[in-house]
């Protein structure tokens, strides 16, 4: 994965449990890096090592984790870091979520090493649609939950996600069930 993404995970660490906290997830992960480049490209288990050792100093399970981390990247680091690309993807939840499929693929131009996930939409209707999420990583479904329900947050919807259970084509297939509407 590129370091983007484990240096996003240090400032959401850092932001809410401190530097000290931080560290001691990198000697438990057995991470020596100090400073993730952002552009250079680190080994997947690196990203997975930080992610156990997070969730079990922090006292959370591994999915809750990568659920809190898939907002913080919505809210915190694409808006800051890549918010000309959120805006690009779309004015409207719908927008964005109809346009997610073709999102990766802007950014590879960007990122030439790039393995991305693949996402497709079906089922659409004016409130629902049926996301289907291809990865090579395993594991990382919570993640996409957390993107989703950010994704609410920045267009003011609310949205309610939830995985359909024993629809997935394997192991690197997860669909979700995705609704929204506008928030009270």
């Amino acid at each position: 994965m590129y370091g983007l993404v484990n240096k996003a995970l240090c400032e959401m660490i850092t932001r809410g449990h401190g530097e000290a906290t931080w560290e001691r997830i990198r000697a438990v992960a057995d991470v020596d890096v100090e400073v993730f480049i952002s552009m250079d490209s680190y080994p997947d288990a690196v990203t997975y090592q930080l992610v156990g050792a997070a969730a079990g100093i922090l006292g959370e399970d591994v999915p809750q984790l990568l659920y809190t981390f898939g907002r913080h990247w919505v809210l915190d680091t694409a808006a800051q870091h890549y918010g000309h690309l959120l805006q690009a993807g779309g004015r409207s939840f719908r927008e964005f979520m109809l346009a997610l499929p073709n999102f990766h693929a802007r950014v590879a131009l960007m990122m030439p090493q790039l393995v991305p996930p693949e996402f497709a939409c079906s089922d659409v209707a004016e409130h629902t649609l049926t996301l289907h999420y291809r990865s090579q990583r395993p594991g990382l479904a919570p993640f996409v939950e957390g993107l989703i329900d950010g994704l609410g947050e920045l267009f003011k919807v609310e949205v309610q996600c939830r995985r359909i259970p024993d629809a997935s084509e394997g192991p690197s297939h997860t669909v979700f069930d995705v609704g929204w509407s506008p928030v009270a």
